[in-house]
C-alpha cells in the first residue's frame, strides 16, 4: 500500500515538473525526417513582456507541456536573434542584428518570411515542415488549448470560411487546468 502511493506521488511529481524540451528549427525539422510530427515554434524577442507571460503562465503549465511534448516538435526562436535558419533551400539570417543594442533589435529574416508580425506569435508548421498557420499574442493554457488541439487533429484543414472558426471555438470544450 505504502510503495503504490509513494508511486502515485511520484507521478504526478513528475507530471507537474515536466518541461517543454525546446529545440532549434534545424533539429526539428531534422527530427520529423525520423519521425513525423507537427512543429510548434514560439517566436518571441527577449523584450517582449508577454512573451515571458507566455513562458511563464502558459509553457510552465503541466497540461500545455505536456501536450506540446507529446504531439509536437516545440522551437523557441529569437524573432531578432542571429540563428542562421536553413528552410526549404533557403537560409535565413539577420545581417542587420547588433550585439551591443539592449531592447529591440533588427528582425531576423525568417520571422519576415513567416510573415510575424507581433509578440509572442506561435507558428505551426505541418510534418513536411510547411506553415500552417500563426496565432498572435498571449493566451493562458485554456486558449491555447483550442489552437494546439485543432491542430494536432487536423481539425482547421475542414474550415471553409471564417465562421467555421467561429463555431469550432464555441463549441470547443477545454480540457487544460488554468
Amino acid at each position: 500500500m505504502k510503495l503504490t502511493l509513494i508511486f502515485f506521488v511520484f507521478s504526478l511529481l513528475t507530471l507537474q515538473a515536466q518541461q517543454i524540451k525546446w529545440m532549434s528549427m534545424e533539429e526539428a525539422l531534422i527530427a520529423q525526417k525520423k519521425e513525423p510530427k507537427k512543429i510548434f515554434m514560439d517566436v518571441y524577442t527577449d523584450w517582449c513582456g508577454p512573451c515571458k507571460l507566455l513562458d511563464k503562465n502558459t509553457f510552465q503549465n503541466p497540461d500545455v507541456s505536456k501536450y506540446i511534448s507529446e504531439h509536437f516538435y516545440a522551437v523557441k526562436f529569437n524573432a531578432e536573434g542571429q540563428e542562421v535558419i536553413k528552410f526549404f533551400d533557403q537560409t535565413f539570417q539577420n545581417p542587420n542584428y547588433d550585439p551591443n543594442r539592449s531592447g529591440r533589435n533588427a528582425t531576423h529574416q525568417f520571422t519576415q518570411f513567416l510573415g510575424v508580425k507581433g509578440y509572442p506569435t506561435m507558428v505551426f508548421f505541418s510534418e513536411n515542415g510547411d506553415p500552417i498557420m500563426p496565432v498572435v499574442g498571449y493566451h493562458k493554457p485554456q486558449q491555447l488549448e483550442l489552437y494546439l488541439k485543432m491542430i494536432k487533429q487536423g481539425d482547421y484543414q475542414v474550415f471553409s470560411k471564417p465562421e467555421d472558426f467561429e463555431n469550432y471555438s464555441k463549441n470547443f470544450i477545454p480540457r487544460f487546468r488554468g
